[in-house]
C-alpha cells in the first residue's frame, strides 16, 4: 500500500477499527493454501474430489459456528452431579449445551470418529483413508481441541476392539461405537494414569480379578479423559500376575451394563485443567466394576506374560500422530491470527507487516506451522502404507510417529505464545482466541508420553531396537534422488544433513546417551521435514503450484539445523521474507533461487 493509500485509509478510520480483527468467520479451508496444495500430492485424485466440499464445508463450519460454540464451551466447564434427585449414588456430568453441539458436528455430521471404520461415511464407497480422516480432524481443531480427544479415542478404541476383542465384544460394542446416530452412539474413553504410574505403566496398580465368571476392577485410575465415556480402554494387572510391563492386560469398561444399570464405578470428580476445559477428565475408583479382556487373559496367570501394553500401545501410537495433526491445526491457526493482526494493525504510521522485526516474528510462526503440516500428512501417509502390509512404511511411522509427537507439542506452545504477542495487550484477554490457544496448546507435551519419553522412544527403541532410523535416512535420499527440480548445491546438503542427522542419532542411541536423546530427534525431525518441503516445494512448482515450500525448506536448514554464532550478524534473507508473506504464488524458479 502506498503511502498515499495509507493515509487516507487511517484518516477514514474510526476509533473502533484501530482494534484488529481475527480470523472468527473466515472459511479455514479456503484460506489455507498450503493444504490445498499438499493435497494434490497426498490425495489420490478420487479421493480428493469426494472430499473437498466437504473440507470446504467443514472449513465453513470450523471459521464459524464451531468457533463460537468452542469459545462457549470453554468457558463453562463441565460440572459432576455425585447422586439423581432420589439421593442415589448415580454421577453424571452436566456439560453446557455448546459441547453438546459440537458432538452433534464432530460425531454425527462428518463421523469423523467413525469414517476410518466402517465404509460409506461422507458417501465414500469404502472406509476413508486415514490421511483423508486427519484433514477433517486438523480443520477441526483450528476452532476446538478439547473434543478431539474422545472423538479420537473413539476410533482408536474401536480400532482396538476389531483387532482383539472377541466376537462377542464386537458384537456388543462396535455398532455403537460407529454410529452417527447421537441417541445410539457409545462414544469411547483411556482410562491409563494413576498415582503410581503416568509415563511408568509398569507400576499400575489397578487390579482385576476373575469372580464368579466375570473380569471385576478395584483400585483408582487419577487421570481419566472423557470420564464419561460409555466404553473405556484401560490397563489392568490380574490378580497374581507378574510385576512390571508383562503383568498388565487390556479391558473394554462398559458404563453400563446389559441390564441398563451403572457399572461399579464412580468419578469422584473432575480435574481443574489449564487447557481442554470442554472436556470432562477426571478421577475414577472402581469397585467391583466389570470388565472384558482383550487377548486372552488366563485366570492362572502367576507365571504368565500379558500383551495388554504391547496392545495399548497401538492405540497410543494412533493418539501420537493425530496429537501431531492437533498441533498442526492450532498452529496453523495461531499463524492465521497472527498474519490477519499483523495485515490490519496498524503503528507508527504503517502496518505492522511492513516492519522488518515484525517480519522476522513471523518466520517464527510460519516455518514450524509449515514444518508439522508436511509431517503429519506424510507420517498418516505412512500409516496407510503400513496397514496394507507395506514393511517400510510400517518403520518410518514406527519413528516419525514419536519424532512428530515430540517436535510438534512444543512447537506448539512457541507458535501459540508468538502469536499472542503479535496481537498485543488484546491477546492477553479472554473475548479473544489467543489464551485459549495458549492454553490448549500445552496439553500436547503430557498427553500420549512427554517429551522426554517420546525422545527416548525415538533412540532406546525405533533406532536402537528396531533400526527404523536406517529406513527413514533411505527413504529422505530416495525422495531427493527422484525430485526433479531441487537447485544441486542445495540438494547436496540436504543429502550430507540427513546423513549427519542419522548418524549422530545413531550414536545416541547405541551409546544409551540419554542427555541427547531431545538433541538427536530435534535433528532428525528437522532434517525429515527439510527434505520433505524442499521435495514437495519443487513438485508444486513443476505443476504450475506455489513452490514456497522449497524456501522454506532452506529456512530450515539455516535456522535449525546449521550451527551459528549468536554475536554474528545473519545474512540478509529480505527477498526471501517477502516471497513467503507476499499474497501471489512463488514460481518455481523463483523459489530455486532463494533456496539456493
Amino acid at each position: 500500500m502506498s503511502n498515499g493509500a495509507l493515509a487516507a485509509t487511517i484518516e477514514a478510520m474510526e476509533t473502533n477499527d484501530w482494534v484488529a480483527p481475527d480470523c472468527q468467520g473466515e472459511n479455514f479451508y479456503d484460506m489455507d493454501q498450503s493444504l490445498q496444495g499438499l493435497l494434490k500430492l497426498y490425495l489420490d485424485d478420487d479421493l480428493r474430489d469426494h472430499m473437498l466440499p466437504h473440507y470446504r464445508r467443514l472449513g465453513a463450519i470450523a471459521g464459524g459456528r464451531l468457533d463460537e460454540l468452542s469459545r462457549l464451551a470453554d468457558r463453562h466447564d463441565p460440572v459432576l452431579h455425585a447422586r439423581n434427585r432420589r439421593g442415589v449414588d448415580e454421577e453424571w456430568v452436566e456439560f453446557h449445551p455448546a459441547y453438546r453441539e459440537m458432538e452433534k458436528i464432530g460425531y454425527g455430521d462428518f463421523g469423523i470418529h467413525c469414517m476410518s471404520r466402517k465404509p460409506g461415511v461422507l458417501g465414500w464407497q469404502g472406509v476413508v483413508p486415514a490421511l483423508a480422516k486427519y484433514v477433517f480432524q486438523y480443520l477441526f481443531v483450528q476452532s476446538e481441541f478439547g473434543l478431539m480427544c474422545p472423538i479420537s479415542v473413539t476410533d482408536t478404541s474401536a480400532l482396538l476392539i476389531e483387532r482383539y476383542a472377541s466376537e462377542e465384544i464386537k458384537r456388543k460394542y462396535l455398532p455403537g461405537m460407529t454410529s452417527q446416530d447421537m441417541t445410539k452412539i457409545l462414544k469411547s474413553a483411556q482410562f491409563m494414569t494413576e498415582k503410581t504410574g503416568g509415563s511408568d505403566v509398569s507400576n499400575l496398580e489397578l487390579e482385576a480379578r476373575y469372580e464368579d465368571g466375570n473380569w471385576r476392577l478395584y483400585g483408582e485410575k487419577w487421570f481419566c479423559s472423557c470420564a464419561d465415556g460409555d466404553v473405556a480402554l484401560l490397563l489392568a494387572r490380574p490378580a497374581g500376575a507378574v510385576d512390571g510391563n508383562n503383568g498388565l492386560a487390556l479391558f473394554a469398561l462398559p458404563r453400563h451394563l446389559d441390564d441398563g444399570s451403572r457399572n461399579a464405578y464412580r468419578i469422584v470428580r473432575l480435574k481443574d485443567k489449564l487447557g481442554t476445559r470442554s472436556m470432562a477428565s477426571g478421577e475414577i475408583v472402581f469397585a467391583g466394576a466389570i470388565a472384558h479382556p482383550l487377548g486372552e487373559v488366563g485366570r492362572n496367570v502367576k507365571n504368565g506374560v500379558n500383551n495388554g501394553l504391547k496392545m495399548m500401545m497401538d492405540q497410543v501410537n494412533m493418539s501420537r500422530l493425530s496429537h501431531g495433526v492437533r498441533a498442526a491445526a492450532m498452529m496453523r491457526r495461531c499463524l492465521n491470527e497472527a498474519l490477519v493482526v499483523a495485515h490490519s494493525r496498524i503503528a507508527f504510521g504503517e502496518k505492522i507487516i511492513d516492519k522488518p522485526l515484525l517480519r522476522r516474528q513471523l518466520m517464527k510462526l510460519m516455518v514450524p506451522t509449515e514444518q508439522v503440516l508436511s509431517m503429519a500428512l506424510f507420517v498418516g501417509r505412512q500409516l496407510e502404507l503400513s496397514e496394507a502390509g507395506d514393511q517400510r512404511a510400517e518403520k518410518l511411522a514406527r519413528i516419525l510417529t514419536p519424532l512428530l509427537k515430540f517436535r510438534s507439542c512444543r512447537d506448539n506452545i512457541t507458535v501459540a505464545t508468538g502469536a499472542m504477542e503479535v496481537r498485543g495487550g488484546n491477546g492477553f484477554i479472554e473475548d479473544w482466541i489467543n489464551p485459549k490457544l495458549v492454553r490448549d496448546a500445552h496439553t500436547g507435551v503430557l498427553w500420549e508420553g512427554t517429551s522426554n519419553i517420546n525422545a527416548l522412544d525415538v533412540t532406546k527403541r525405533a533406532i536402537a531396537k528396531v533400526g527404523a532410523h536406517v529406513n527413514l535416512a533411505e527413504a529422505l535420499h530416495d525422495m531427493l534422488a527422484k525430485t526433479q527440480g531441487l537447485p544441486g548445491q542445495f540438494k547436496g546438503e540436504l543429502d550430507s544433513t540427513v546423513d549427519r542427522a542419522v548418524s549422530f542419532a545413531e550414536q545416541v542411541a547405541l551409546t544409551g546417551n540419554e542427555p541427547m536423546a531431545r538433541k538427536a530427534a530435534d535433528a532428525l525431525y528437522h532434517v525429515a521435514s527439510a527434505v520433505l518441503l524442499a521435495t514437495e516445494g519443487a513438485r508444486l512448482g513443476a505443476m504450475g503450484e506455489d513452490a514456497r515450500r522449497l524456501i522454506l525448506a532452506r529456512m530450515v536448514m539455516d535456522h535449525r539445523l546449521r550451527a551459528g554464532d549468536p554475536l554474528a550478524i545473519d545474512d540478509d534473507n529480505t527477498k526471501a521474507v517477502a516471497a513467503l508473506l507476499g499474497d501471489g504464488k512463488v514460481d518455481l524458479a523463483t523459489a530455486q533461487a532463494l533456496a539456493a
